[in-house]
């Protein structure tokens, strides 16, 4: 009996979560809110990409630019920095809940829990990656309370999450998807630039 009620709690917990997604977003700007809400919709079945651009940093300890690359398979991800970025080379692989990889180039291969532990660790930025997943669609994170500025075709304009403020500059449409095309985050100690030059979003299922 015990079992079976923490199961029906369980049940309708997850369906208060879904029926209440999109409460923790303050929504204002310009644009129609059911618009945004039906390009969010659309964005959030894209589990899968490829990105190839620019990235620029700005950090106490190292600043520079360099070329990106990011390999998205569902909740996998495969990003590669290069450049003169102050450390050479950088790849940062995993999954969540799975750990995660960070090889930098001529010093080595590291491990830990989370991709932002990894990169405080060795590099010194404080980057969230766990929300870039979703900031590099032009979405807020899920997980926690976001203020969002809508542009006058109800996508993102700005975003304010966690600490941070990301700015969406300009947007490219790539296979009936409008996508960001140039960001700009800004978080302690750290700002970074980011420039897609090509976007190959996919939807891969489940």
């Amino acid at each position: 009996m015990f079992l079976r009620h923490c199961i029906t709690f369980t049940l309708i917990a997850l369906l208060a979560g879904c029926a209440g997604f999109g409460t923790q977003e303050a929504v204002r700007g310009h644009g129609d809110p059911q618009l945004w809400r039906a390009h969010k919709q659309q964005l959030s079945t894209l589990d899968g990409w490829q990105i190839s651009g620019k990235v620029g940093i700005r950090a106490p300890r190292d600043s520079g630019s360099g070329t990106l690359f990011w390999l998205q398979r569902q909740d996998y991800y495969d990003i590669r920095l290069a450049g003169p970025l102050g450390r050479g080379a950088a790849r940062l692989t995993g999954r969540p809940g799975a750990g995660v990889t960070l090889e930098v180039a001529n010093q080595g291969r590291y491990e830990a829990a989370s991709p932002e532990a990894l990169l405080e660790e060795q590099l010194g930025w404080r980057l969230p990656v766990s929300h870039l997943v979703w900031w590099v669609r032009g979405l807020p994170a899920p997980d926690s309370k976001s203020q969002l500025t809508l542009d006058n075709d109800s996508r993102l304009a700005a975003l304010t999450q966690d600490g941070w403020q990301v700015e969406y500059l300009s947007y490219k449409e790539q296979n009936g998807y409008w996508l960001p095309e140039r960001l700009k985050l800004h978080g302690e100690n750290l700002d970074v630039t980011v420039v897609v030059k090509d976007w190959q979003p996919r939807q891969l299922g489940h």
